[in-house]
């Protein structure tokens, strides 16, 4: 049994787990918070950056729009744009359908990767 963190094992999760987990390098993830104004982790007394699960699911969301389906920075800022993602939005069936496809892909890969 490995050492890495698992989604949905912990509360937090600092910047290194989360590339481990979303299998991207952690400048990206510096990155994506820099272009995306929803994607803001939660900053711990040394400074360092605190994930909760929404926000890892957040990453593998922008991942899976960037790198699956080909949408640019620009179009995926559009998109949650569209979809109020900046404050509560309406959830609605076929968006929570998508999502879990394209995570479930995501997991598949990174569970296909360990083996």
């Amino acid at each position: 049994m490995g050492t890495e963190p698992r989604l949905g094992s912990k509360v937090f999760y600092k910047i290194g787990e989360v590339s481990q987990l979303t299998k991207l390098p952690a400048y990206v993830l510096r990155f994506w918070e820099s272009q995306f104004t929803f994607l803001k982790p939660k900053k711990s007394r040394g400074n360092q950056r605190l994930y909760v699960q929404r926000d890892v699911e957040t990453v593998l969301e922008i991942k899976r729009m960037l790198y699956e389906e080909g949408h640019t920075i620009e179009g995926v800022k559009r998109y949650w744009a569209r979809r109020g993602r900046t404050g509560s939005r309406k959830v609605r069936p076929k968006d929570i359908a998508r999502k879990l496809k394209g995570d479930l892909r995501i997991i598949l890969k990174i569970i296909d990767s360990h083996s």
